[in-house]
């Protein structure tokens, strides 16, 4: 199915019978990414009396609960309420859903204090003249483990508040990344990156989200998407999340 759009004045074709699902799926158990010390999602059949919700063990229908944490356990999308005093839901401030976005691969730079960061530099090199709506940030080495990986107590890369301002001045909504965090892991609850990026509290930008523990496979090129960003409808401050990339390509 070959739909058109115009971004900036330029048509353009895109395949939406060829997503690129950039997402990592809830699983049960340890194998699945996790971050922030949070428990190994759970699914387990509903149990009632004698009768049990699952088809194998002889109930009439699947019927499970499931306990999961959405910044801990997958990729999710997240909305200003994950650091405001006030309640936010990403049901409420994520009202559309389709952005042109610009896939970039960066190698993190390491600190003298070993910290590992994605700088101003970084973006700038990669965007260029482009001004997205989204921007895609595939760090390296991305290696599949990524998708299993757990992330706790380990410090991983994070992106310098320089980086969150320029992002922020570009008037980029949308930043997804393949790391369990925009900031670092323990940075004494600052969370300079977020709060640059949403310009809360003084200047709050309610319609941006962040995407964190994403996997962008080696084989998607670094260049401009469509993306879709999926969410259930959680009145949260972040929801477990589907994003989706699309080729774009100049229409004749």
């Amino acid at each position: 199915m070959i739909s058109k759009i115009t971004h900036k004045g330029k048509g353009y074709n895109v395949d939406l019978s060829k997503p690129i699902d950039i997402s990592i799926p809830l699983r049960q158990g340890e194998e699945n990414v996790n971050a922030w010390y949070a428990s190994p999602v759970k699914i387990e059949p509903v149990r009632m009396g004698e009768w049990v919700g699952e088809v194998k063990q002889g109930g009439s229908v699947n019927f499970r609960n499931i306990f999961f944490n959405p910044h801990g356990n997958g990729t999710h999308t997240e909305c200003v309420g994950h650091i405001s005093k006030e309640d936010c839901s990403i049901n409420k401030c994520l009202k559309t859903f389709f952005f042109v976005a610009e896939l970039i691969t960066v190698l993190p730079e390491e600190t003298p204090d070993g910290d590992q960061i994605i700088t101003k530099q970084h973006i700038e090199n990669c965007l260029g003249e482009k001004q997205p709506e989204a921007i895609v940030i595939r760090t390296l080495d991305n290696n599949i483990s990524k998708i299993n990986r757990h992330y706790s107590n380990t410090n991983p890369p994070y992106l310098h508040q320089e980086a969150a301002e320029l992002i922020d001045a570009l008037s980029i909504d949308h930043i997804l990344i393949d790391l369990p965090s925009v900031d670092k892991e323990a940075d004494g609850g600052k969370l300079a990156a977020h709060h640059t990026f949403w310009q809360y509290p003084h200047n709050t930008k309610f319609n941006r989200t962040i995407t964190e523990m994403i996997y962008v496979p080696n084989t998607v090129y670094d260049g401009t998407y469509l993306l879709n960003i999926q969410i259930a409808s959680f009145e949260n401050d972040a929801s477990p999340s589907k994003p989706v990339l699309y080729q774009m390509n100049m229409a004749v």
